[in-house]
């Protein structure tokens, strides 16, 4: 069975970072593209950053371009999102992804449950 599991969530002020973590297992991930959701009361998820199987190709949302950075773990099966110079508005639940490439990974065929990011002003 496949399992997505984020961690890293909390509060934090306007400004301050936090850096998400999404361990997958179950099945080999390496050669999965990985990213990162969000969904904000009331409001449909939100794509916000995916990464390749290698690392090396991240796409993101314009409206974290130069202050969220994906990148993967060692082992492939872990992916990050360290989340600098945060909003209010960047308040959200964060859902980890897997797919098979970048060019279906905003559907995702995989998802964690999810974990709270509450950024206040």
């Amino acid at each position: 069975q496949v399992h997505l599991l984020e961690s890293g969530g909390g509060l934090v002020q306007a400004g301050g970072s936090l850096r998400l973590s999404c361990a997958a297992s179950g099945r080999t991930f390496n050669n999965y593209a990985m990213a990162w959701f969000r969904q904000a009361p009331g409001k449909e998820r939100e794509f916000v950053a995916a990464v390749d199987w290698s690392g090396s190709t991240t796409d993101y949302v314009d409206s974290v371009k130069g202050r969220f950075t994906i990148s993967r773990g060692n082992a492939k099966n872990t992916v990050y999102l360290q989340m600098n110079s945060l909003k209010p508005e960047d308040t959200a639940v964060y859902y980890c992804a897997a797919d098979l490439t970048m060019a279906t990974i905003r559907k995702g065929t995989y998802w964690g449950r999810g974990t709270q990011v509450t950024v206040s002003s």
